[in-house]
């Protein structure tokens, strides 16, 4: 892994988050946080959030 990673932006694994097409309609926002790649001892991982308003 690269120090740093915004340079080099590889070897970054996205999670997902999948919905059905019945909640399209309650989503509210989304947000992919790139930012936690530069927190100590951080995986290859970047997190997402959805918010469904249910």
């Amino acid at each position: 892994r690269n120090r740093d990673w915004r340079a080099s932006n590889r070897g970054r694994r996205l999670d997902h988050i999948w919905i059905t097409p019945d909640f399209l309609g309650s989503l509210r926002r989304h947000a992919i946080l790139a930012d936690a790649r530069d927190w100590p001892q951080t995986s290859d991982h970047v997190p997402v959030c959805v918010e469904l308003d249910l």
